[in-house]
């Protein structure tokens, strides 16, 4: 057969490489930064776009989409060529996927220390940016799909399965997720067209299948291609990889809602997720057994070559990961486990072992051979290697511990059983602190590991030479017949028809997401209305924006779940008709502070507690309250005046979500306001420090200042279902 030359396009995936490496030191150095602030809050006091309620979404979006993004591209453009044999479909369309997802990184690192957040967990980015997103990923579909076409092999293999899996089930779960009405044309604040108990389920639908979809699938196929390619040894069992393929993408899409256990969410939707989520662990074991037993007969290599070493401990922390996850989703589990450090620790078993160390050991093997030469330092590699896992270790370790006392402090009755043992919230602080310093310190070597590694590629970089457009040549791909061969199996030919392939697993992954979520868009009874709930007053809704901008959600949950310890610490359990004119939800995933789902009620005057004062002052000096205070300081909340251009326009918007203002509740909202935040003004003026330090004669009022919305929006929490004792 005659043969054809062609060249495999190198420069894109070493753009994608460098792209990886950089976003990488930067994400993982602001986690430490982050984990620090655990330790000093006020590391950046005084400086809003650095405190950690804006750092940690930027902390987040920039490991996942910047760090494992860009690797998982590069793996991608890589061993797709390769298995396709066939150059990208379009060196433009390469270029501008690569262009267009840097500029997308920018934009986030930029609005997002600003305040500009939708809140919702990854997926803070705005809508001008979220457009950028589904635009940037249409590019690298047409791509992928246009290479798989043109390809000179005639199956496709199983990494390209789960490519083609990634792509279509992202584009579907970033555009439902992702629906928000933006309050101008001109301006970047929007609101989800969801609300409530709707929103959060869409959410972590979303999620939960953004880690599936963007930190797992395309993973899993760069494990069936560079593990075998690395070890030389072909796949343990093609059998089990089409069980593993066709059984994870399906069973994945219904587990989001494991999420949201003991929560406002109807339970026929919480134990659908239960179920699932405890089915997921079959074909995650099975894709984990296929990579390591690919590794059978090359043991003794794995004790010197730092790039298998990196591959097995990648593969092992997948399965500890995939194992944990479905335990998490038991709810008696869960009920230990959610809003503790627990969660944090499971997750970075995940990002820091199966993602960094599979894009450290794709890096380590891709660099020498796309420049011609040998790695600098095998040593360095190796080391890399030792002092990564170390870091993974003090990392994780030490947050399990803090979650187990979470929770053992949280749900611990007196003898007696009358009162909580612990009814301040901030003593379980002040007991997990010898964690969060050992979390710090493994965050520490892993950055140290990060950045060996940057020295040890420019060194390769340095010493080779680069072959950005690589000669190759293989045979054409002769005509392929449309139906199936005499004695060719069903699937084998499925894999030569990509289009067909592409139709059956977008139907697979829609049948979950379609069952769980219609019926509670669509079914009223499914959230049942409240009549004493009523909108937020315009300055309430402005409170609520800071909160959002603030990055408050990362800290404090807004959902009291009916344990006798929520309810005796927080107050009555949370029900679904509380949230229906919540745009976005704010349910929150972590605990770090309590829970402020009934904030309000605790200043009411027949309660007794935080009154406005408590509030400005805790604002102000947290740590002026309580020393033991890990919460950062919000100054520029007092010195800021309040905004109030586009209420009117906020509110419209609202309306047309289904929020019921009226004409004369829009046209009054700026005298309502007033009317509202002078009597704020008057409590706080009322005490003498306050008024000595904040009452002069100054450009503005204190009432006209953002701490004041922020505290009506505090007072207002838990108010609607109130009952008086």
């Amino acid at each position: 057969m005659e043969k054809q030359q062609f060249y495999y396009d190198n420069k894109i995936v070493r753009n994608f490489l460098y792209a990886s490496i950089v976003f990488g030191v930067v994400g993982m150095l602001v986690g430490l930064i982050l984990a620090f602030l655990f330790l000093f809050p006020n590391l950046t006091s005084g400086i809003s776009f650095l405190s950690f309620g804006r750092l940690r979404p930027l902390h987040t979006n920039a490991v996942i989409f910047a760090f494992v993004g860009n690797a998982m591209f590069a793996g991608i453009y890589y061993s797709m060529q390769r298995l396709l044999k066939a150059r990208m479909f379009s060196d433009l369309l390469s270029k501008i996927h690569f262009w267009g997802w840097q500029l997308i990184i920018v934009a986030a690192a930029i609005t997002l220390p600003l305040g500009y957040s939708t809140s919702k967990e990854y997926a803070e980015l705005e809508w001008p940016i979220d457009i950028a997103i589904a635009l940037i990923w249409v590019v690298f579909g047409i791509n992928m799909i246009g290479t798989i076409i043109k390809r000179r092999e005639r199956h496709i293999y199983v990494a390209i399965w789960f490519y083609i899996a990634t792509f279509v089930t992202v584009a579907v779960l970033h555009i439902f997720n992702s629906l928000e009405l933006p309050v101008s044309l001109s301006g970047m604040k929007s609101y989800s067209i969801y609300a409530g108990v709707q929103d959060a389920l869409v959410q972590w639908w979303y999620g939960h299948n953004a880690v599936a979809f963007f930190l797992t699938t395309p993973f899993l196929g760069m494990m069936y291609y560079f593990v075998p390619k690395v070890a030389n040894r072909p796949v343990y069992s093609y059998r089990l990889s089409i069980i593993h393929f066709w059984s994870l993408i399906f069973i994945y899409i219904w587990a989001g809602p494991h999420h949201l256990l003991y929560t406002a969410l109807p339970d026929w939707a919480q134990n659908l997720g239960v179920v699932f989520s405890v089915m997921l662990i079959a074909p995650s074991w099975g894709g984990m057994i296929n990579g390591l037993l690919t590794l059978r007969g090359v043991w003794d290599k794995v004790r010197t070559d730092a790039v298998l070493k990196f591959f097995v401990v990648a593969i092992t922390g997948y399965g500890m990961a995939t194992f944990e996850g479905p335990m998490l989703s038991l709810k008696n589990v869960n009920a230990i486990a959610h809003f503790t450090d627990w969660i944090i620790a499971h997750v970075h078993v995940g990002a820091l072992a199966w993602n960094g160390f599979l894009s450290f050991g794709m890096i380590y093997w891709l660099i020498p051979r796309m420049t011609k030469t040998k790695l600098f330092s095998e040593k360095l590699a190796n080391f890399h290697f030792w002092i990564g896992t170390l870091g993974i270790i003090l990392y994780s370790l030490p947050l399990y511990v803090a979650g187990f006392t979470q929770a053992s402090m949280w749900k611990q009755f007196k003898p007696d059983g009358g009162a909580l043992q612990y009814g301040n919230f901030l003593e379980t602080v002040t007991e997990i602190m010898p964690m969060y310093w050992m979390r710090a310190v493994g965050g520490t070597l892993y950055l140290t590991g990060v950045i060996v590694l940057v020295y040890n590629v420019i060194r390769t970089v340095r010493q080779g030479s680069p072959v950005e457009n690589e000669l190759v040549e293989a045979p054409a791909l002769a005509v392929i017949s449309p139906n199936r061969l005499k004695g060719e199996k069903l699937h084998s030919w499925l894999e030569r028809k990509p289009v067909q392939f592409m139709v059956l697993t977008t139907i697979a992954i829609l049948i979950g997401g379609l069952i769980q979520i219609l019926p509670t868009i669509l079914v009223k009874s499914n959230i049942p209305t409240i009549s004493s709930v009523k909108p937020y007053t315009p300055l309430e809704l402005q409170g609520r924006d800071l909160y959002i901008r603030e990055g408050c959600v990362g800290c404090h949950s807004q959902m009291v779940r009916p344990f006798r310890s929520e309810v005796e610490r927080y107050g009555d359990y949370s029900k679904a008709g509380e949230f229906v004119y919540d745009h976005p939800f704010l349910w929150g995933s972590k605990r770090t502070g309590p829970d402020l789902a009934r904030e309000g009620v605790k200043g009411k005057p027949f309660n007794g507690g935080r009154d406005d004062v408590w509030h400005f002052n805790h604002m102000y000096d947290p740590q002026g309250l309580n020393e033991k205070s890990i919460m950062p300081r919000y100054q520029w909340l007092i010195k800021n005046e309040l905004d109030n251009s586009t209420i009117q326009d906020k509110m419209r918007t609202m309306v047309t979500l289904g929020v019921p203002y009226t004409e004369a509740d829009i046209n009054n909202a700026l005298k309502h306001m007033d009317e509202q935040a002078s009597k704020i003004e008057a409590n706080l003026l009322a005490n003498p420090d306050i008024k000595k330090s904040f009452g002069g004669n100054t450009t503005s009022k204190l009432k006209d200042r953002e701490i004041v919305a922020l505290i009506a929006y505090l007072q207002r929490l838990g108010t609607d279902t109130q009952v008086k004792k």
